[in-house]
């Protein structure tokens, strides 16, 4: 009888179908929203990973940020996949930032993630492959173990657990 390994992945990926529907969902509610009536303030995607936000001033694009993370929150992607750039002056007294939607596990993270299940003692190998970690083990108890110890973990970058074979 062949002795079967079991394994999953650990990723940090945001949904671009769902962030994209959270863009436009924001959108609708800036268009409607009396706070922003007669300003400039709009959202701009680039179709992959980069958003810029620009409106009337600070306050303006503060609101204008919590009204796209609020969104965000609600179709279930993390704020922490949002990276944001520094406050620019744009053109007819506005401001403009640029928001970048991060993709991947960054390798800090990853060697965090390999060091916690080493140092856990568990009977589970890690191993990085590119921006995400491959976790085999020979029981799924010691890979469901993983799992409920890196949900606990304090990491930077949001984790989903992907390809459970």
């Amino acid at each position: 009888m062949a002795v079967t390994e079991f394994s999953f992945d650990v990723v940090s990926k945001a949904d671009p179908q769902e962030v994209k529907n959270a863009i436009g969902q924001a959108q609708r509610e800036i268009e409607t929203r009396f706070d922003f009536r007669g300003s400039i303030s709009e959202i701009a995607h680039d179709g992959k990973d980069k958003l810029t936000l620009t409106s009337d001033d600070e306050t303006r694009l503060t609101a204008l940020i919590d009204v796209l993370q609020s969104k965000l929150i609600k179709r279930g992607i993390d704020v922490r996949f949002l990276d944001y750039g520094k406050l620019e002056q744009a053109s007819k007294g506005t401001v403009r930032q640029v928001v970048t939607v991060k993709d991947g596990l960054p390798m800090e993270a990853a060697k965090k993630i390999v060091k916690l299940i080493k140092d856990k003692g568990l009977k589970a190998n890690a191993q990085i492959q590119d921006e995400q970690v491959r976790v085999t083990s020979k029981s799924k108890d010691d890979l469901q173990a993983v799992m409920t110890l890196l949900k606990s973990a304090e990491l930077e970058a949001p984790l989903q657990f992907t390809n459970y074979r």
